[in-house]
This record gives C-alpha cells, structure tokens and sequence, in this order.
C-alpha cells in the first residue's frame, strides 16, 4: 500500500479500493501526522491523540489505526505539498465533515497543551484549501477548547 500511495504523491494514481486504507482516510491521517510536527517534534502524546481521533472516526481497530498513522507519517515525510491530501477531502466530504477535520486538526495540535502561531497558520492555510470559513474554523476551534478544558 505505502508504495502505491508514494506513487501518488510523486504524479501517479491514488490506491483502488480495494487498499486497506481508502484515499480519505489517508489524508485525513496525512493532515493531522503534519500538524502534530508543526513544533519540530512529533512525540507520543500528539500520536496517541492522532490515533484516538481516526480510530473514533474511521471506526478502525487499534492495529489498522496503528497502521494508518505510520502510513500517514511515511507518506508525509515524502510530500511537500498539503493539496494532494486536501485536494481529495474537499472533493470527497460535505461541509460538515471538512469542519469535522478542521476540529480534528485543532485538537491534535493542542494535544500538547499549547498552540504555536506555525499550528494555527497550518490550520487556516487548510481551512481554506478545504473551503471551511474563518467563521467555521473558530467555532471550531472553541468546541475543541471546550472539551479539551485548553
């Protein structure tokens, strides 16, 4: 699967369905892997919060989630560019749901108890690239809040 995905983001063609993980996922996972290493460190607590999120979203095992992070973390290591994932979640998910990663977003860069100004420039420059308004991405930014007690 790794290999297919890395063909992708090198001009090539998403995975088929039939690949363990389906492409949404993969960026999704991508997103939040490039948000926890906003801060120049990728530690377990911000893994774990990655992890808890797709498992909760995805409704996948603790090993396939395990999977899917160390898929997201390889194949984010080789990208350079946030549009192959966005590309695919603008196209592929309702409002709602894009708002839904925007949160996701949001509470994996407060997973370690701060927000830099790299995170939140991260989170807007996806907010746009995924059509969530400015107004959507502070709601949801303030239920991430709320609920974390940040």
């Amino acid at each position: 699967m790794f290999n297919q995905l890395m063909k992708f983001f090198g001009g090539g063609e998403w995975p088929s369905e039939n690949d363990k993980f389906n492409q949404l996922e993969v960026a999704v996972a991508a997103l939040l892997v490039e948000a926890a290493r906003m801060g120049d460190r990728f530690d377990e607590a911000e893994r774990r919060v990655i992890e808890r999120i797709l498992s909760r979203s995805y409704q996948l095992s603790s090993d396939a989630t395990v999977q899917l992070v160390t898929a997201a973390e390889d194949i984010d290591v080789g990208s350079t560019q946030l549009f192959p994932f966005t590309h695919v979640i603008a196209e592929r998910m309702t409002p709602q749901q894009r708002v839904g990663v925007i949160e996701m977003l949001w509470e994996t860069v407060y997973a370690d108890g701060s927000l830099s100004p790299d995170d939140d420039a991260l989170i807007r420059q996806v907010a746009g690239l995924i059509y969530v308004s400015d107004r959507d991405r502070g709601e949801a930014r303030l239920r991430v809040m709320r609920r974390l007690g940040v």
